[in-house]
């Protein structure tokens, strides 16, 4: 049997980590084969929806190199990055994904050695995790951590976080990293579930306790999450079974 051979698929920035590439190519430092690159603007142009459907389509392992902070073409484009990517990394901890597929660093582009080893670092990584494996539980977890990641809430928190954190909000204030980092977790957790939720009642009719049987969630925290959604006008009642309540997704 011929040994595993990992797909990575690497989000390199135009002014840094693929200079440092190219510098690793022309000083004929060795590094293992595995990686394809695509060139971006700025680590703060990857989009983490790119990341997933990397993983669906089988990709083993993401690479997304940016520049040193302090040293963005952009300015504030890698801090974006961290911001997201780390927060991708959290959903993707919900899944039966591992996390550390999703890898993010800085390469300058006087780095050439430096993204040599992270490559082949990132490589033994894979191989020792082995083959990703998406069957149809996997593929409904991603595509829930997917939707999270289009969604609204998602995209204004982890645009807004070096702003708060690193300087001051609308009302003068700087938020401590550790509380923010808190509240997100909590509010991703929530996202997901209800992106889940939304996701089973495409097709099905279900009560609270069958939907948070199926999630392997707290019982009063899959009705707060049926709750928001039926708010929205996302989910509707449809009648009583066993006593219990009946939801469905609404078509549109």
């Amino acid at each position: 049997m011929s040994e595993f051979q990992p797909k990575i698929l690497g989000f390199l920035c135009n002014w840094c980590s693929y200079a440092g590439a190219d510098l690793a190519g022309v000083s004929r430092i060795q590094y293992r084969p595995n990686i394809r690159v695509i060139r971006v603007m700025c680590s703060g142009r990857v989009d983490p929806v790119f990341i997933i459907n990397a993983f669906l389509r089988k990709i083993d392992g993401v690479m997304v190199l940016g520049c040193h902070f302090g040293d963005c073409h952009y300015l504030n484009g890698n801090y974006n990055a961290e911001k997201r990517i780390l927060a991708a990394r959290k959903l993707l901890s919900l899944t039966e994904i591992e996390k550390d597929r999703l890898y993010l660093d800085w390469v300058s582009a006087a780095e050439g050695e430096r993204f040599a080893n992270l490559v082949n670092t990132f490589t033994e990584r894979i191989k020792n995790l082995g083959e990703i494996k998406i069957n149809d539980g996997t593929k409904e977890m991603l595509l829930a951590v997917k939707d999270v990641l289009e969604g609204e809430r998602f995209r204004h928190l982890t645009g807004v976080e070096y702003q708060v954190t690193e300087k001051e909000n609308v009302y003068g204030e700087k938020i401590p990293v550790e509380d923010f980092e808190k509240k997100l977790e909590q509010i991703l957790y929530e996202e997901y579930i209800k992106a889940r939720i939304l996701r089973l009642l495409q097709n099905n009719e279900l009560t609270i306790p069958q939907i948070a049987q199926k999630l392997n969630t707290a019982l009063d925290f899959a009705f707060k999450c049926v709750c928001s959604l039926q708010e929205n006008n996302i989910v509707e009642m449809k009648g009583i079974r066993n006593g219990y309540p009946i939801y469905s997704a609404n078509k549109y």
